[in-house]
């Protein structure tokens, strides 16, 4: 019984290793980061298969919505405007997390935050309406 134990124990440290590795290849490779000249800005669902996305693209703010078939350029909007709105959203939504130390643990898994929209979001794919 103790062996099955040990066992388990090591297998899931191996398992931790590998993924750590794979993780630090990948975050020196930039896979899944992009190339910094396209970020999403926001995004927002208006259907099961469709979404409107705010996209920075070298400087330029574009507006766009998407289908499972095309993605259709929407409105071109002022930089400054979106950075503004950004401003606004974020004191409301982010609070720290631990007190004295304001964003230590943003974007990990200890996040709060992070939780809160992950739930919120289910909700909001769950409910019948």
């Amino acid at each position: 019984m103790t062996w099955m134990v040990v066992r388990l124990v090591l297998s899931l440290a191996f398992i931790a290793l590998v993924l750590w590795f794979a993780a630090r290849v990948a975050q020196k490779r930039g896979l899944g980061q992009g190339n910094g000249l396209i970020e999403v800005v926001a995004r927002q669902r208006m259907g099961r298969a469709s979404s409107v996305s705010v996209v920075r693209i070298a400087g330029r703010v574009l507006v766009v919505g998407s289908t499972e078939e095309q993605v259709t350029l929407l409105a071109e909007v002022d930089g400054e405007v979106v950075e503004e709105a950004i401003a606004e959203r974020r004191p409301a939504t982010a609070q720290p997390a631990v007190a004295g130390a304001p964003g230590v643990l943003a974007g990990s898994v200890f996040d709060r935050n992070g939780w809160t929209s992950f739930v919120s979001s289910l909700r909001e794919r769950t409910v019948r309406r």
